[in-house]
This record gives C-alpha cells, sequence and structure tokens, in this order.
C-alpha cells in the first residue's frame, strides 16, 4: 500500500513541477524553470527507486540534475536576457517551430508504438546490474534512444535561437 502512495506522490510531483518548468507563473526568470527542471528530475528518480532500478535513480540525479541542469544554468546565466530585451517571435517562425516539434513527436509517438515497450520488459525480467541496462537500451530502444537526444538537442538549439537577442 505504501508503494502505491509513493507513487502517485511522485508521479504527481512530478507532473506538477514538469507543467510548472512551462508554465511557472512565479516568476519570469527562467532560472525558477531550471529548478522546476531539478524537481521533475528528482520525482522522476524517486519512480525509478520504486522500480527497483536504483542505478538509473542515480544516473537520474547525478546526469541530469547534476549536469545538465548546471549547463542550462550557466547558458541562462550567460545570456542574461531581460525582460525587454527578449526577440519578438514572428508567426511563420512559430509556425514552422510548432510543425517541426509535431512532426517530431509523431515519429517519437510511432517508434515507441513499434517498439512495444510494455511488453518487453517485466519488472524482475532482467537482473538491474548497469551491464544488463546498457545491454537492453542499446539494443532493443536504440532508436528511441537516439530520437530522445536529438529531442534534447533541437530543444537546447531552440532555447537559444529564442531567447537570442534582436540584433537590429
Amino acid at each position: 500500500m505504501s508503494q502505491d502512495l509513493f507513487f502517485y506522490i511522485f508521479s504527481t510531483l512530478a507532473l506538477l513541477c514538469g507543467a510548472l518548468v512551462i508554465v511557472n507563473p512565479f516568476s519570469r526568470n527562467p532560472v525558477t524553470s531550471a529548478m522546476f527542471l531539478v524537481l521533475t528530475i528528482i520525482s522522476l528518480a524517486g519512480l525509478f527507486v520504486l522500480l527497483d532500478a536504483f542505478f538509473l535513480a542515480a544516473v537520474q540525479v547525478l546526469v541530469y540534475a547534476g549536469a545538465v541542469i548546471v549547463l542550462f544554468l550557466f547558458v541562462i546565466m550567460l545570456l542574461d536576457l531581460k525582460e525587454e530585451e527578449q526577440r519578438q517571435i514572428k508567426l511563420m517562425v512559430a509556425g514552422v517551430a510548432l510543425l517541426a516539434v509535431g512532426t517530431i513527436a509523431c515519429i517519437m509517438i510511432r517508434t515507441i508504438q513499434a517498439a512495444h515497450p510494455a511488453g518487453a520488459m517485466l519488472k524482475g525480467e532482467m537482473d538491474n546490474t548497469p551491464a544488463a541496462l546498457g545491454r537492453v537500451l542499446f539494443t532493443s530502444y536504440a532508436l528511441p534512444f537516439e530520437l530522445v537526444s536529438l529531442l534534447l538537442l533541437v530543444a537546447m538549439i531552440g532555447a537559444i535561437l529564442l531567447s537570442k537577442k534582436d540584433l537590429r
């Protein structure tokens, strides 16, 4: 029963903090969004612990909450944007961006459906070692893994381009 309670707590926190990364009603400062992203990542690590994937939980916290968030904060601080200096988004650019995001989302959804992730690996079917995780990740799930890395790269480039100052 307590495992179910922790699942609902961690999943609610992950969804709420994930939404607050985007919406962020508390502040217009992007650092606040990065902090909500840290809370989302920690909540996901809690879900990994509930699945007895302790290595994944540790990697989630160390790599993402540690290194990636520090990188994002470094880029945010380096750009040092003020609200009035942000570039205005043109309608055509926004339309092309939405089309690109929709295309990537459709490709990812079709790839995940084709991979049959629900039946591929049941809890207790695989030993929880880094070697077994790497073997499954880079054989059965190589394409979804690469799509996620591509999506992260596109998101970072898009964030930099959207926050770039207009040089006119």
